[in-house]
């Protein structure tokens, strides 16, 4: 097909004196489609000028003929090497391709290739090409693939799935997972951002999003999730997580699973991470904290479901349900630095129960520490690996009868502002430092900071010389609380 501006240069260097031959190396055009258009073009000019009385379908044809694109009308043409008889062949061959499946299974691995498919066309005689052939199997299969468009009542179905996304927090590039849920009903997309996608996280989601619904759904789909699938009897034949079966027990809702390799089935949930991840994450993916990633998901998700019908939808859903409380309960040993090793970090408890045993609550934002069934202290959870979380007043006891250990301690460095204090003032005064430390157990973190300087500030002045003038002695005072607090 030749172009408009074609079709303008080719008479415009023609009118110039141009011969087809350098015309057509010029616009990269055959010589022989150079000359035929101004054939065709000088016979319509002949036939506009000298019949003055061309009929209106007429002169509609000869315009058309000038200023019309050329197409080839390739629908008229046959296929010149796959002849029906080849393609009926191949389409046979597909056909006891199914009758296999049926046998051995879909998802078998003795499946006909399409070189195998071309093999066997060329052994019975026919003269065609791997790549026609290639080309007209995936034809057949892609016409074959139908799907029906679904219609869902309200609070019928929920669909689940996770999704990476990776983001900025305070300079440094972490990657988190978005728990998504979408109801096809309502057009409704909700997401929960997570630092893993394990098992305390996916429960958590589903309480969160139950709890924010203020109601359950019939159905949720998943995919083949391990934290679902516990197990594959078959390739269509699979074991459920007991902790999925008991979310499901609990909020009254039938599991569906997908087949494997069919997102589609999942439906719209596959299209919500997406499109959630680009909305509210493509522009803006660095933030100073996790939290305030979480803040900006919940308030674009608010822009994201304006047109949702939710709130039509949850008139319809199961009965609202109190919170389904989950937790993994272990028995930790206490290592020799006092601390417990809970999923790749370390957490600390009170030096007295060092070398003992205690039972640990793990949630999925918290671990709750437990001695002889009473409650000993409660860590927020670590987002990382090979971190150690350390509470100062755990070693308070241990600090008084080794106070040599306090100069280079953990926890002590985890506490920036006091390790400052006790570098530049106490360093000499360890075993003060200490009880001062244990004098202000039970206050706040700011108490005893203003505790170890008000110390100071009454040493200081106890110390002046008493012949010092009043001058002297505001002088001495204002220096070193101006080095306490610097």
């Amino acid at each position: 097909m030749i172009s408009q501006m074609s079709k303008y240069s080719i008479i415009t260097l023609k009118k110039k004196g141009w011969s087809n031959r350098k015309i057509a190396l010029e616009l990269g055009i055959d010589r022989k489609t150079v000359a035929r258009y101004l054939q065709e073009y000088n016979k319509c000019q002949i036939q506009l000028i000298d019949n003055h009385d061309l009929s209106d379908e007429r002169k509609v044809e000869v315009i058309d003929q000038i200023v019309g694109d050329r197409h080839y009308d390739a629908s008229k043409r046959g296929k010149r090497k796959l002849t029906q008889e080849i393609q009926a062949r191949i389409i046979e061959i597909m056909d006891s391709e199914k009758d296999k499946d049926m046998l051995l299974g879909r998802h078998h691995k003795q499946k006909l290739t399409v070189t195998q498919i071309f093999e066997i066309i060329k052994s019975e005689g026919h003269d065609i090409g791997q790549t026609t052939i290639r080309n007209f199997v995936h034809e057949i299969q892609a016409s074959r693939e139908t799907f029906i468009r679904q219609d869902y009542r309200y609070g019928e179905r929920l669909e689940f799935d996770f999704g990476e996304v990776k983001l900025l927090i305070n300079g440094e590039l972490r990657t988190y997972y978005l728990a998504v849920f979408s109801s096809p009903a309502s057009g409704y997309r909700y997401a929960y951002l997570y630092p893993n996608q394990r098992k305390q996280v996916f429960i958590d989601a589903h309480v969160r999003f139950f709890e924010h619904s203020k109601g359950s759904w019939g159905e949720v789909v998943y995919d083949n999730m391990r934290n679902v699938v516990k197990r594959f009897i078959t390739p269509y034949e699979k074991e459920i997580n007991d902790d999925c079966l008991k979310l499901a027990l609990y909020y009254n809702f039938e599991i569906n699973l997908t087949n494997i390799r069919s997102g589609h089935e999942k439906g719209s949930v596959e299209n919500s991470v997406k499109v959630i991840r680009n909305r509210v994450f493509a522009k803006d993916y660095k933030f100073e904290t996790f939290e305030e990633a979480c803040v900006h998901l919940e308030q674009t998700l608010d822009e994201i479901n304006i047109k949702s019908s939710i709130e039509d939808e949850k008139k319809e859903l199961q009965p609202y349900r109190i919170p389904y409380e989950f937790a993994d309960i272990e028995v930790y040993s206490v290592d020799k630095y006092g601390c417990i090793h809970v999923e790749n970090n370390f957490y600390s408890v009170p030096d007295y129960l060092q070398h003992k045993r205690v039972t640990v609550k793990n949630t999925v934002n918290s671990i709750r520490i437990y001695s002889n069934h009473t409650f000993v202290y409660e860590h927020k959870k670590i987002d990382g690996h090979h971190q150690y979380q350390l509470v100062l007043d755990h070693y308070l006891n241990t600090m008084m009868t080794k106070p040599g250990s306090v100069k280079n301690s953990l926890v002590l460095k985890q506490h920036p502002e006091l390790y400052n204090i006790y570098h530049n003032h106490y360093k000499t005064r360890t075993k003060e430092f200490i009880e001062i430390l244990q004098e202000n157990r039970n206050e706040t973190y700011k108490t005893l900071k203003d505790a170890l300087k008000y110390r100071l500030v009454s040493n200081t002045i106890d110390t002046v010389e008493y012949d010092d003038s009043i001058q002297e002695q505001s002088r001495k005072q204002l220096k070193k609380i101006s080095q306490l607090m610097h």
